[in-house]
């Protein structure tokens, strides 16, 4: 008696791609961090591979799936309702890593640009990796202060 077993797919399923995702983006946020003006780091900031990879990943998955009955934007229920679908979850996840990491981009840009110690910008890009809006807004502080002083 033979027992069908379903072939196995040779993609990656959410959550390798989940890991991937986050470590190149921890990656690229460590040499934001300890290397912003190496020049590989500069090229990386000039031609955003990472966020551009990101970008294809949450292309993939949010045309993939977002056909989920119920799910939409105009409540928090249709929203809960499309996070609830695991493939949709690493889409939203994925559109965070990217979009923080271009804000990352920009928040250097502009430190270098003014002229300001990367020692004071170290915790508003942590800040930008870790809770996004917060790390921006910490930025704007610290540019509005030094403009003033």
């Amino acid at each position: 008696m033979r027992i069908y077993t379903r072939p196995q797919n040779n993609y990656m399923n959410t959550s390798q791609i989940f890991s991937l995702a986050g470590t190149i983006a921890a990656l690229q946020w460590a040499i934001l961090i300890i290397l912003p003006k190496w020049k590989i780091t500069q090229w990386l900031i000039r031609r955003p591979v990472v966020p551009v990879f990101l970008s294809v990943v949450y292309c993939i998955y949010i045309v993939g799936f977002f056909n989920t009955p119920g799910g939409g934007y105009n409540s928090l229920q249709q929203v809960r309702t499309l996070f609830a679908d695991d493939h949709l979850l690493l889409a939203g996840w994925v559109h965070y890593l990217a979009f923080d990491l271009l804000i990352g981009f920009a928040i250097i840009k502009s430190s270098q640009e003014k002229h300001i110690s990367h020692w004071l910008i170290i915790p508003c890009l942590i800040s930008t990796f870790m809770f996004g809006p917060c790390g921006f807004l910490l930025y704007q502080i610290f540019k509005n202060f030094k403009k003033q002083s």
